[in-house]
């Protein structure tokens, strides 16, 4: 939906970003149908191609670069704990970025740097050295990128938002999820310093073409309309985005609702995923059987961010995040549960379900309640905090796993901050879409509106 906002406190309002089309006239319009389901495509390529900097890219170098750096596993995990909390850091001026100079501008850079980052771990030497790189392609890899093609899908759609930000998650985690497999006979074959530089190109190769050539900002630079409409809701439909600036969004309840839901999800998936063999191991399932159960979880995920996508058109996000904490905890507590066979198949499952829901629902939930025109500075900045609970996801079930001397007590602890996400969101009003005092808008002949915001 297309929602306004008044400006902060009654103030007059405040000036907004040029849009990325500005100083151009629109561009006629294109044959071959509504060119937002190509973007769709692109961006799914795009997420696919976020890979090397997730940890199923990264957990294939581990072992390699202990042995030949000579370091041990907890400076490693150190050094990825360091360069996954600061690489967050910046993904509020990668949103920033998104909503000043348009998408396809933010991912040629995005594209260029993080593959020039993957080369230069080719050369890597030492911890300090490995520690910058997994800073640069947390940052670039695992956040600015998948921000920028989850937001550009954003722009395009409306009324079928769920549907296309669906498609795109579930395209792009396949692409995730399958790299492992490639990746690990790639570094047995050339090693893991060859392996990093064939990476960066590969991203050089792909993302920067579809940056370049692919990508358009908004249905407006192709003289369409988003959903592919034949004509604008309204005469301003194609000069203005209309939504909260960052600052106000902050204000609300259900901005942080939102973001604590993601970050349950994050911390606890991350944590189990990371330590699932040792915590399977100890319901009886043999290292064979605990890394299968990925193909459970994984299968979940990619059709229930399909559904969730499909739901989250017709029913309130609140309702799906709800959903997926609900979920979420149930898994939790059926680790207690769990044996060798079928009640394993189940865990993975669940836990695959819930992360499926979320990945569709965090993309689709923030444009629904705050509106587009500072999209990408809202959800960088909800990225932070989720990126930043996956960074101490690991942590977490290990101090678990030490105080009560097993996984499954802990778990049933961590069941709790799902549960907790779940009230925290149910509690939270969601934000008026529209002030009958006035809206603030975001046209092509204002200023930069989140300028300043701190």
């Amino acid at each position: 939906m297309t929602e306004r906002v008044t400006g902060c406190e009654g103030s007059a309002a405040l000036p907004a970003a040029p849009a990325p089309s500005e100083g151009r006239a629109p561009r006629k319009h294109r044959t071959g149908g509504f060119y937002g389901w190509r973007i769709v495509a692109f961006s799914a390529m795009a997420m696919a191609l976020t890979a090397p900097g997730q940890t199923t890219g990264i957990s294939l170098f581990i072992d390699p670069l202990i042995d030949d750096l000579g370091i041990s596993r907890t400076e490693i995990s150190t050094a990825y704990l360091a360069g996954t909390l600061t690489g967050a850091c910046a993904m509020p001026l990668v949103g920033r970025a998104v909503d000043r100079f348009g998408p396809r501008r933010v991912m040629a850079v995005v594209a260029a740097v993080f593959g020039a980052i993957l080369l230069a771990l080719s050369f890597v030497t030492g911890l300090v050295g490995l520690t910058a790189g997994f800073i640069g392609i947390r940052m670039a890899g695992q956040g600015a990128l998948s921000l920028v093609a989850t937001t550009t899908v954003a722009y395009w759609f409306d009324k079928r938002r769920g549907l296309a930000l669906g498609i795109t998650s579930a395209v792009g985690t396949a692409g995730i999820s399958l790299a492992p497999v490639a990746l690990e006979r790639l570094v047995a074959g050339i090693g893991w310093r060859q392996a990093w530089a064939a990476e960066g190109l590969a991203v050089w190769a792909l993302v920067l073409p579809i940056a370049l050539f692919g990508i358009r900002n908004r249905p407006a630079d192709v003289g369409q309309h988003v959903d592919g409409a034949s004509r604008p809701p309204d005469e301003h439909a194609n000069e203005e985005l209309t939504g909260w600036p960052l600052r106000r969004a902050l204000r609300t309840g259900m901005f942080w609702a939102v973001a604590a839901c993601l970050a349950a999800s994050s911390m606890l998936t991350t944590g189990l995923n990371f330590h699932q063999i040792g915590l399977l191991g100890e319901r009886g399932l043999t290292p064979v059987e605990a890394a299968a159960n990925f193909l459970p979880q994984t299968a979940a995920a990619l059709m229930m961010t399909l559904v969730a996508g499909a739901l989250l058109d017709r029913a309130s996000p609140k309702a799906v995040l709800t959903g997926a904490m609900t979920i979420l905890a149930a898994s939790m507590i059926l680790i207690r549960f769990v044996t060798p066979g079928w009640s394993a198949v189940g865990f993975g499952v669940l836990l695959g379900t819930s992360n499926g829901l979320l990945r569709a629902v965090e993309a689709g939930a923030y444009p629904r309640y705050f509106g587009t025109a500072h999209l990408g500075a809202i959800r960088g900045s909800a990225h932070t905090i989720t990126i930043a609970a996956s960074a101490f996801g690991p942590v977490a079930v290990a101090l678990g796993h030490d105080v009560t001397g097993h996984y499954a007590p802990a778990m049933l602890l961590f069941a709790a901050v799902p549960v907790a996400a779940a009230v925290a969101l149910l509690l939270a009003r969601n934000p008026e879409p529209e002030s009958e005092s006035g809206g603030s808008r975001r046209t092509a002949h204002d200023p930069d509106l989140s300028e300043g915001i701190t």
